[in-house]
This record gives structure tokens, sequence and C-alpha cells, in this order.
């Protein structure tokens, strides 16, 4: 009798888990800093400079569903606010053209990014470090390795200045994207099928889908929202510094990971990785206010994305039994030709092929 309910439950404390540990860092560390954690201020400054690296978690987001690693998305953060400073304050060039340029020049280097991952053959781990390097080393040259400032006012403006109950408008710029980012995957066929290939690409194949376009698609998608990220962080700074997103792309890493387990547990999802982002954020805020020096952030960031990455496993790995749990029983083979008897039409054969997480079952019978 007791089943149901604490099945229930376990089901609660997995979906929100992250979500109540979150609430309990609040809860210590307004305790510990009555003063100085607990108040509108630092809330407030903790809810709007998230910004660029919320963003940018949303934009590694993308090929990762496609089961794919991007770890060039920071160092296209860094170039893209580069070009912006660099078009706009050296070049007089209009900051909105500008933040266009750049924006075309993320899309173009996550292209490049697909082509030679998907179309070569190679693995993504190792060329999009390559091409983060090489993208570093290009924001270094155009920069002289010097830190950009005089930003248009009009821009600093549209990112920081203005506010909206109390909060900066960069914060509902997250929330946008964060909002466009959900919708894609939950409602559009592009962002389901994404998450398809992520789970089993020759699965996707069989079925018909265009797995090579998709792929490429999710490495032009991170470059571009990476972009934005670099925009709206030389409006939040006012400046553009040539290293910049070597900082950001650990944290944006391990928000991922984590938002992976809360909210739609076993999945990348938009709004557990802005919960993650969060609450690493409260984190390191609660152990700034306590002093603590500066490598103990580093720690907390490193140590966040093991278990990050753990729990995920865990998660995923606890989702995929569920799912196999509820496929139908192994129909009966027949005879040696390796065909099964479809569980609807005796005597019919019916190829199968499951996908890795044990999601969907392909039958081709009759056809």
């Amino acid at each position: 009798m007791s089943g149901a309910p604490r099945r229930t439950q376990d089901g609660f404390v997995r979906r929100y888990g992250v979500i109540i540990v979150w609430v309990v860092v609040i809860i210590v560390f307004s305790l510990l800093r009555p003063k100085t954690f607990p108040t509108t201020s630092n809330f407030e400054t903790l809810l709007a400079s998230q910004a660029p690296l919320g963003i940018l978690s949303l934009g590694l987001l993308i090929p990762l569903s496609a089961g794919d690693y991007d770890l060039s998305v920071a160092s296209v953060l860094t170039l893209s606010g580069m070009i912006v400073a660099i078009l706009n304050v050296n070049h007089g060039m209009n900051v909105w053209l500008a933040a266009l340029v750049a924006v075309v020049v993320g899309a173009a280097i996550g292209l490049l990014n697909g082509v030679i991952c998907v179309g070569a053959g190679i693995d993504p781990f190792i060329v999009t470090l390559g091409m983060g390097t090489v993208v570093n080393g290009v924001t270094l040259w155009i920069s002289n390795s010097t830190p950009v400032s005089g930003i248009s006012q009009s821009l600093v403006n549209m990112v920081v200045v203005h506010r909206i109950g109390g909060l900066s408008v960069e914060f509902f710029y997250l929330m946008i994207a964060a909002a466009i980012i959900w919708y894609l995957f939950e409602f559009t066929p592009a962002g389901r099928r994404i998450l398809v290939v992520g789970r089993g690409r020759e699965v996707a194949r069989l079925s018909g889908m265009r797995v090579k376009r998709i792929r490429i698609l999710a490495f032009v998608a991170a470059g571009f929202v990476g972009a934005i990220a670099g925009v709206v962080y030389v409006g939040t700074s006012g400046s553009a510094d040539p290293t910049a997103g070597t900082t950001l792309l650990l944290p944006a890493f391990a928000a991922v990971f984590l938002g992976s387990t809360t909210i739609s547990p076993g999945r990348f999802n938009a709004w557990g990785t802005m919960v993650a982002v969060y609450f690493l954020t409260t984190g390191i805020s609660g152990l700034a206010l306590l002093g603590v020096q500066t490598f103990v952030q580093q720690l907390f960031y490193g140590g966040a994305l093991v278990i990050a990455v753990l729990l995920s496993g865990i998660t995923r790995r606890n989702k995929r039994r569920k799912d196999a749990s509820q496929l139908p029983a192994e129909p009966q083979q027949l005879g040696d030709a390796g065909m099964t008897e479809g569980p609807g039409t005796p005597g019919q054969a019916v190829a199968t092929q499951s996908p890795p997480g044990g999601g969907a079952i392909l039958g081709t019978g009759g056809e």
C-alpha cells in the first residue's frame, strides 16, 4: 500500500533535489552572513550577473543533447565580444552592426566545427579543443593581448542599465533564451530530432533522419548562442577582455551536467541548467562573502563538475533501466533467419533495433 507514495516521493526528490539543496545552501549562507548575504542587493546581483554564463550554458546544451562535446563555445564568447569591441571602438562601426558581425562569425565557427567533426568523422572533443585554442589565439592577435574598453553606451544600457522590477534586463534576456531552448526541445520537430540523435545515431539514421545534418546544425547553434553570450558579456562589462571566456567553460559544463539531474532528470534541459547556474553562483557568492581564498572557488567548480557528471551518469542509467522495463517482452524468434515475430501479426517478420537508451524499437513488419 505504501509503495506508490514512496515512488512518488522518490520521484519528487530526483526531480527537484538540486532545487532543495539550493534552498538549503541559501539558508546556510544567510545564517552565516545575515547582514550581507540575504539582502535585496545581493540577490539582485546574483540573478542579473549570470546572463553571459547562463546563455553560454544553453549554447553548450545543444550539441551535448546531440551527443557531441563542444569545448570551443567559451572561446567563441571571447572572440565575439572582442569583435564587437574592436569594430565599435577602434573602427567606429555601429555597435549593433558589430554585434551582428560577431554572431555571424560565431555561427561560422560552429559550422566549421560541425563540418570537421561530422564530415571527417573526427572526435568532437579533439576538434573543438583545438578550435578553441585557435580561436583564443585569433582573439589575442586581433586585440594585441590587451583589453578594449569604451563600448557604445547604447549596448550597455540595453544590457545592464535598464531595469525591470529592480533587475537588469540581462536577466530577462537569459530567461527568454532559456524559454526558447526549452520550447525547441519540447515542442519542435528539430529539437526532438536532436534528442533522438543524441540517444542513438544508428537508430535515428534507420528511422530516416539526416543525422549528419542535425549534428552539424547543433554545432552551428552552439556557435551562434555562444556569440550572443559574448555580446551580452561586453554589454555587461562595457569592455572586452581577450581571456574572459577561459574562466567560463568549466562552470558552463558543470551547470549543464548538473542541470541534467533536475527538472527533467536523465537528459540535458534548459530549466535544469538555469537552476544549476544559480546554484553554483550562490555557492561561489557565499564562499566569497565568507572570505575564502580564490582557489577554493576553483575547487568548488571542479568538484561540482565531477559530482554533476557522476550524478548525470547515474540518472541516465536509471532512466534507461526504467525505459527498458516498460518495453514489451521479447517476441519469439522465427527459425534461423534472426527475424522476430511481430507482436500484432503472427508469422509476420519484424526487424528490431534498440537505441543505447532503450527508448524505442523500430519495426519494419511487412515492408
